[in-house]
């Protein structure tokens, strides 16, 4: 199988936007140098300035699955502007990290990440995703000495228990899982349903999952769902937009929603990630 070259890829770099902390199933080998899992596949690609290269890829697999994946129809240099105009405090956090895409992940995978994701750091969040996908998933192969399994589907977590979850390092998440295994499977939520829905129905649609509040249900809209006007506000958001909007005062986190959403608009999700992987790497707003 042939490799498939990507040349004069704009507004885009690997590895911020894979390490940004949208998704957590991939492994890295170097320097702009990847294996991710991903929508049942799993894709070898590293990028040397403008080119991007998707190891052992046809063409049709890049249009049908990576093209989407990488959100690479869209014009970020539009949306950067528009961002900028509205509110120029984000100049730092886009220039700074100016090759962020938003992923357009499986919603379920993204569900079941983004439960675990409370309270742990993505290290740990990526080892957890790495073993259910190694205990439930399919093998697709060994890359750079890290065996590569994809997330598994619906009917390969049939028969799993909340024990088989806690064996897996969840601790009180484990309840939380079932939970949303249980719902997908007796069809409570169909992925083009939810999506066609308005966001505020779909976040209160979310948070009928056990252990799902807004700041999961808001991370599950804007990279599960494409819902781009998704704001997440995490401890990280929190002491960001503290920092830059409200004086360091300490602020509710609906406050900072509420504020997000009249700043930002339809763009609240773009803004989102270049505050919060610029805050979080210059450790904005610590004490």
């Amino acid at each position: 199988m042939s490799d498939y070259k990507l040349k004069n890829v704009c507004d885009f770099d690997l590895a911020q936007t894979l390490e940004c902390g949208q998704c957590f199933h991939f492994v890295k080998l170097d320097e702009e140098d990847y294996v991710l899992a991903a929508k049942g596949h799993v894709l070898h690609v590293s990028q040397e300035d403008d080119t991007v290269t998707f190891y052992d890829t046809e063409e049709d697999e890049y249009v049908n699955v990576w093209k989407d994946y990488f959100d690479m129809d869209r014009d970020y240099s539009v949306i950067k502007n528009k961002l900028l105009e509205k509110d120029d405090k984000l100049k730092d956090a886009i220039e700074s990290m100016w090759g962020v895409r938003i992923l357009n992940q499986d919603f379920f995978e993204t569900l079941i990440s983004f439960i675990i994701s409370q309270n742990k750091q993505i290290p740990h969040i990526k080892k957890i995703v790495a073993d259910i996908s190694a205990k439930f998933g399919t093998y697709k192969g060994t890359y750079g000495g890290t065996d590569m399994y994809t997330f598994p589907t619906l009917e390969q977590l049939a028969d799993a228990s909340e024990e088989d979850f806690k064996e897996l390092k969840t601790g009180f998440r484990a309840p939380y899982i079932m939970d949303a295994i249980r719902r997908n499977m007796a069809g409570q939520f169909d992925r083009n349903e939810l999506k066609s829905m308005d966001y505020d129905s779909c976040i209160k649609e979310l948070m009928a999952i056990k252990g799902v509040g807004e700041k999961v249900a808001n991370c599950v809209c804007l990279f599960g769902l494409g819902k781009k006007e998704a704001f997440p506000v995490d401890v990280w958001i929190k002491r960001i937009m503290e920092t830059m909007y409200f004086g360091g005062v300490d602020t509710p986190k609906d406050k900072i929603a509420a504020f997000a959403k009249e700043q930002f608009g339809e763009l609240g999700g773009f803004a989102q990630q270049y505050l919060f992987y610029y805050g979080k790497s210059i450790k904005m707003g610590v004490k």
